[in-house]
């Protein structure tokens, strides 16, 4: 858990964290990789590597600019050792991927953003167990906490990738300003601040589900961040592993709690309609009304600073800025919910091993950094390559001995579950459907 006095506000200027869970990325296909000229490069930190050669295809969900970045964050290594890495990314990618295994055109890598996918291609025969070179790395790099999610029947089947956090509310300080608000400290304290907005004639909220194939993810998030601040680590754990039912009481508290927010009249839906408009308003759009006064907050992953223009500032006097959805409780810890991505191998020959074990390396993870628009939870990483200090922040946050790191429960559960009956069944529960019809629909769902 997150102490509240390192996460009172968290500053999001620049953070274009890969997103993870159903959010996918947000528009566009992914590069690929090549070889390259070697010539004036350090190749001293590949030489375990070297003159591998051969090529390596690596499937993801990852596009457009963040594609571009991965591609030159593996350049100085396909140059020294010869591996070509032929990076497909796909709007389609958590679809696809079973569809490619079963097909018998399984990539030779991929990043998979959900536990619970990665749980599916496991079960099915398709993942290879990790080489003893990325096992070692992990060991070394992540918490059992991380490990844990890629550990099937005590064997290891991925490395963790990039990591995002989704406990985050954006909002306006020139708005908090004009009208005299201040950030919250507790959840009462922005019930409170709501109200008062609300009765200036401005809906407090922005919300919005919509995400094409992935429609509903966002109600998930209200759903595990409510969940974490009623339950608790140990409630929220045994929810993700069916210990405990979907229609269990603590799991309606958590609706319950949502419920004061995402379906009360009064605070939704800033300039896009009634409650049942959040339906239909795009998670890409939805926050865009911060930046005119037409709502005042929007719960949304650190990913979202992607959606604001390059003449948005972004910081505590800026145009946008973020802060951590508080506990309950005054001086309560504050969980910390989110996702990322986990390197999966399908194939077991020598230069799938390099690519893999590369990118479980703390070196990696400092090369991907330097990009931009990137932080790892490899405890190893130098943070000092992180450039602007709102990464910095989250990378702090990620790498502290005292996180305890709660993996997006829809990612984790089955995907019939997670990815299928929980998304759908947010959709009915904000278009009206009662709280029990949606939590007896998708405990139904468990296989």
């Amino acid at each position: 858990m997150l102490r509240r006095d390192s996460t009172r506000r968290l500053a999001v200027a620049g953070v274009v964290l890969l997103a993870a869970s159903g959010c996918g990325y947000l528009s566009g296909e992914g590069g690929a990789g090549g070889g390259g000229d070697a010539s004036g490069i350090d190749c001293s930190p590949y030489e375990q590597w070297e003159d591998i050669g051969g090529s390596v295809s690596l499937y993801s969900s990852i596009r457009d600019e963040e594609a571009e970045r991965m591609d030159r964050s593996w350049a100085d290594f396909e140059a020294c050792t010869g591996i070509d890495i032929k990076h497909e990314g796909s709007g389609e990618f958590e679809a696809q991927l079973p569809i490619r295994l079963e097909g018998g055109n399984a990539p030779d890598l991929a990043l998979i953003p959900q536990p619970g996918l990665l749980e599916r291609v496991v079960s099915d025969g398709h993942a290879v167990p990790v080489s003893d070179g990325v096992k070692a790395n992990v060991e070394e790099g992540w918490g059992e906490d991380w490990r844990s999610y890629a550990t099937i029947d005590g064997e290891l089947y991925g490395s963790p990738y990039g990591a995002n956090m989704k406990s985050m509310v954006w909002y306006s300080p020139t708005y908090f300003s004009e009208n005299g608000h201040e950030v919250p400290e507790t959840w009462d304290d922005m019930v409170a601040l709501s109200d008062e907005i609300a009765e200036s004639g401005t809906k407090p909220w922005c919300v919005g589900f919509e995400s094409g194939d992935g429609t509903g993810w966002p109600g998930t998030d209200w759903i595990e961040n409510a969940l974490l601040r009623t339950g608790g680590t140990e409630t929220y754990n045994q929810w993700v592993s069916h210990e405990i039912p979907f229609d269990d009481p603590k799991v309606a508290e958590a609706f319950d709690l949502a419920d004061g927010i995402v379906r009360n009249p009064d605070y939704v839906n800033g300039t896009f309609g009634d409650m049942e408009s959040i339906a239909i308003t795009s998670f890409q759009e939805a926050g865009l009304p911060l930046l005119d006064g037409g709502c005042a907050m929007y719960l949304m992953g650190s990913f979202y600073s992607a959606q604001f223009g390059e003449d948005v500032e972004v910081g505590e006097d800026g145009d946008v800025y973020g802060f951590v959805l508080p506990p309950l409780e005054a001086g309560a810890e504050v969980p910390v919910m989110g996702g990322g991505e986990f390197a999966v191998p399908f194939a077991d020959r020598p230069e799938v091993a390099a690519v893999h074990e590369y990118l479980s390396t703390p070196e990696y993870a400092n090369s991907r950094a330097s990009e931009g628009a990137w932080v790892s939870a490899n405890q190893n990483m130098d943070t000092s390559v992180i450039e602007d200090p709102a990464s910095q922040f989250a990378a702090e946050v990620l790498l502290a001995e005292d996180t305890v790191f709660h993996f997006d429960a829809s990612d984790s559960m089955p995907a019939s579950v997670g990815t299928d009956a929980f998304w759908t069944g947010m959709i009915d529960w904000v278009t009206g459907s009662s709280t029990d019809e949606v939590l007896e629909a998708i405990e139904s769902a468990w296989p």
